[in-house]
């Protein structure tokens, strides 16, 4: 089963409020803007209200950015946690964290694949947890609600169509975002070798 249809199955069958908002809080530490599609969708068919599932998302949301932060901190006390971080994929974060930390942490939540990198490298360098959370809370804001608005809208225009080929076009929207996020890593780890590489032959020639 697909982590898509994971999470659809999971917030479709939880009972109860306090199952509803468990689930959609896990579904975000999974797949965070296949869930805000996924929960956007269903309230348009009344299957949660909005400012339950906005609330579930952001709850989810903020403690998925803090518990990144954690590793990233815990990662750099710990030599067991560290083999959790990518230390060659964090490290070239350090400058740029220490002069542009705010904007770095808020553009993150816009860019597919960023977030984890991101996030993680903030604790693993201890930058100001208030000023993280601050930031994420901020960005969190309004990229799930542009995300979920979104999502409701095309749940509402479809309200009427058959189940597969309303899904099928959720389903490609999670795919694009998927494609960007790779395509945005594979960018940053072929800019963070070549800056490498030039960096190493500086170094010989001097």
């Amino acid at each position: 089963m697909s982590p898509a249809l994971f999470i659809s199955h999971l917030i479709g069958g939880a009972v109860g409020t306090t199952a509803l908002v468990l689930a959609i809080m896990l579904g975000t530490f999974i797949l965070e803007d296949t869930t805000t599609i996924i929960v956007g969708v269903l309230a348009a068919d009344g299957f949660v209200s909005i400012p339950f599932a906005l609330f579930s998302l952001y709850a989810g949301i903020v403690v998925g950015d803090l518990a990144l932060y954690c590793l990233g901190y815990l990662a750099s006390t710990n030599a067991r946690l560290a083999r959790y971080v990518d230390h060659d994929f964090v490290a070239p974060f350090r400058a740029w964290l220490e002069t542009r930390f705010v904007l770095t942490v808020f553009s993150a939540r816009f860019i597919p694949g960023s977030r984890m990198p991101t996030y993680t490298a903030s604790g693993f360098f201890r930058s100001p947890l208030s000023t993280f959370i601050a930031t994420a809370i901020l960005a969190t804001s309004i990229w799930t609600t542009v995300l979920f608005s979104a999502s409701y809208w095309f749940g509402s225009l479809t309200s009427t169509w058959a189940g597969p080929a309303r899904w099928g076009i959720a389903l490609l929207a999670v795919v694009a975002l998927f494609l960007i996020a790779r395509h945005n890593l594979a960018s940053f780890k072929a800019a963070q070798q070549n800056a490498s590489t030039a960096d190493d032959t500086r170094t010989t020639s001097e």
